[in-house]
């Protein structure tokens, strides 16, 4: 019936008209916002692509019966708006390390390599000193605001890492993962970088075991060795990351329940790891043991808030990437309508005068929308066109990776599968184990002080230099001599009284 009523409102011409004009008025009331921003927030989806954008929004209308194509996601509300060409120095089509250096270090460079410059070489140790390149989250620390990373990956993955390592390869997570050469050469790991490069205040997602001694028991799953301890060196840098914090609340947990007992109103410093390495999906999420992105979201916001100078957050959507890279469309999508959530309470608990805040992708995926299905026809159903070979087609189908499934020149026949379960893989044109990125630009969506520098087509080492102007951290610090810092702060109910909430824009 729904449907039936959409679409006899949207045959009337006054319809288009009446809504075009008032997105034109809201467009001509809207006041650029110079504020400096006393906070960042910082929203990366992890291969979310334009694509993976429409058919998330189509997804989380259906989700609430609704035709789903018209339906506004958050991300959708943000006024500004740009492309960003997300190219490395070496390769077409880039991964997430070298687009993170990008857009946190306002520096492009090579695949696989974590916070240094192009002059770095993949896996080669020696050509990592000297060219180290520091992040916005650094730059906000070193300003005096309070800074973090919330990620569904392990917290040593290329998006998180970059906020605070230095690395000639992204897969050096543990010294087990280290080739001797490399350490011989001085070399370190990943997450030993975690604790000794920058001051972080609240680090949220996965990677238990490159944290703690090879053959360490893991809390959550004893008798797998797979989640044991990795790390040679025999340091257990969980117990390092305590000690280093005497004199301070700092609260480690790897747990829901001990997550939530954590009072961000007392404390200073919070490590969460929910899992030995990645989160998993949130489809598969049991909530009694990990709570969602938009609860570590939250968590984290009211504990960096605290700081009268503001802070700097990363939250990273990991883990749309590796439902990409399965071709497992479902989980991809409902991973990020769980993101756009997350960006929901990023803006309910921020004031937009005072908070800039980003969404944006680090890359794409070789993932289509096509097919011509119908209005309000499942995101994840088939066309109602069938191929040449009579057989039917999803409408979201991958370019490459392991859905490819010709056998003797012919394609399955899905007319059966339900493609609509969480684990359907859907096919793909060339056979892979992995599906791979994709090339095109992506979107940046901003709203908050400066918002509007986020605009047409950029680089994506853009977006560091942007966000860092807005915030009046790193080298150029012009608009905070010339602009106040907004000073109106939002205020949390919480079940006790208001805490007032000085929120950072995360970049």
């Amino acid at each position: 019936l729904s449907m039936f009523l959409l679409v006899f409102e949207e045959e009337n011409p006054e319809f288009w008209r009446a809504q075009g004009a008032k997105a034109l008025q809201a467009a001509l009331n809207r006041k650029l916002n110079t504020n400096v921003a006393k906070n960042i927030m910082l929203f990366l989806g992890d291969g979310m692509g334009i694509t993976t954008i429409t058919a998330a929004r189509i997804l989380k209308g259906q989700m609430h019966n609704q035709s789903g194509e018209e339906t506004v996601m958050t991300m959708d509300t943000f006024p500004h708006a740009g492309l960003l060409k997300t190219y490395s120095v070496d390769f077409q089509i880039p991964d997430s390390s070298s687009t993170a250096t990008a857009y946190l270090c306002g520096v492009k460079t090579n695949l696989n390599t974590v916070g240094v410059s192009a002059a770095a070489r993949n896996g080669i140790c020696k050509t990592q000193k000297g060219n180290e390149v520091s992040s916005i989250l650094k730059w906000a620390k070193d300003a005096g605001k309070s800074v973090g990373i919330v990620t569904t990956t392990r917290v040593q993955h290329a998006t998180p890492a970059t906020t605070y390592a230095h690395s000639a390869s992204r897969k050096w997570y543990s010294d087990a993962d280290m080739p001797a050469s490399a350490k011989k050469e001085g070399c370190t790991d990943i997450a030993s970088q975690l604790l000794k490069n920058t001051d972080i205040d609240v680090i949220i997602g996965g990677g238990r075991k490159y944290m703690t001694p090879k053959g360490t028991w893991d809390p959550e799953y004893p008798r797998d060795l797979a989640s044991s301890g990795k790390r040679q060196d025999g340091r257990h840098l969980i117990s390092d990351w305590q000690k280093m914090k005497v004199g301070k609340v700092a609260r480690y947990v790897w747990n829901r329940t001990d997550f939530d007992a954590v009072d961000p109103d007392t404390t200073d410093y919070l490590m969460a790891l929910f899992e030995p390495g990645d989160l998993r999906f949130d489809v598969e999420r049991d909530p009694t043991m990990d709570p969602s992105i938009a609860e570590t979201t939250e968590k984290a916001i009211r504990i960096l808030s605290k700081n009268p100078k503001g802070f700097f957050l990363l939250v990273e959507g990991g883990r749309i990437d590796q439902g990409h890279h399965a071709s497992r469309a479902s989980m991809a999508l409902h991973e990020t309508v769980a993101f756009d959530n997350a960006v929901a309470k990023g803006l309910e608990l921020t004031n937009e005068e005072e908070t800039l805040t980003l969404v944006t992708a680090d890359h794409s995926h070789a993932f289509t929308f096509n097919g011509y299905p119908f209005r309000g026809q499942s995101i994840l159903g088939k066309s109602p066109l069938y191929g040449k070979d009579m057989l039917p087609y999803t409408t979201l189908m991958y370019g490459n990776g392991p859905g490819y499934k010709v056998v003797d020149n012919k394609r399955p026949d899905i007319g059966k599968v339900d493609t609509q379960s969480k684990d359907y893989v859907q096919l793909s044109a060339v056979p892979l184990d992995t599906e791979t990125h994709g090339g095109e630009d992506v979107a940046v969506l901003a709203r908050g002080p400066m918002a509007h520098l986020f605009h047409g087509v950029q680089e994506q080492s853009y977006l560091a230099h942007a966000m860092a102007y807005a915030g009046c951290v790193g080298r150029d610090l012009r608009h905070c001599e010339s602009r106040p810092q907004h000073t109106n702060t939002k205020r949390i109910l919480t079940p006790l009284k208001l805490l007032p909430l000085y929120l950072c824009v995360i970049v």
